[in-house]
């Protein structure tokens, strides 16, 4: 006997990370309240928590790298000098 397949909109499938801060944000919130809410099965919770964990830590480096730029303006800024060109990471 071949054991079910867990639903494709319950699954958390191993995905890159999204393309921006907005996004990633918005898919965490969303598996936050899925995992609160109990709707996810017991299976699915180990793999959830991990990727929330690799969100987490995409948000929190997108929002220091933001944090670093505006503390390098305002350096620049006080001493009067050129701002330098930023690439987010």
């Amino acid at each position: 006997m071949a054991k079910a397949s867990p639903k494709a909109d319950t699954a958390v499938p191993d995905k890159a990370l999204p393309a921006n801060y907005e996004d990633a944000q918005a898919e965490l919130e969303h598996l936050l309240a899925r995992l609160e809410s109990g709707e996810m099965p017991l299976e699915q919770v180990l793999s959830g928590y991990q990727r929330g964990s690799e969100l987490l830590k995409y948000c929190r480096e997108k929002l220091q790298a933001v944090e670093d730029q505006i503390k390098l303006l305002d350096t620049k800024s006080i001493d009067g000098g050129i701002v330098k060109s930023w690439t987010p990471p």
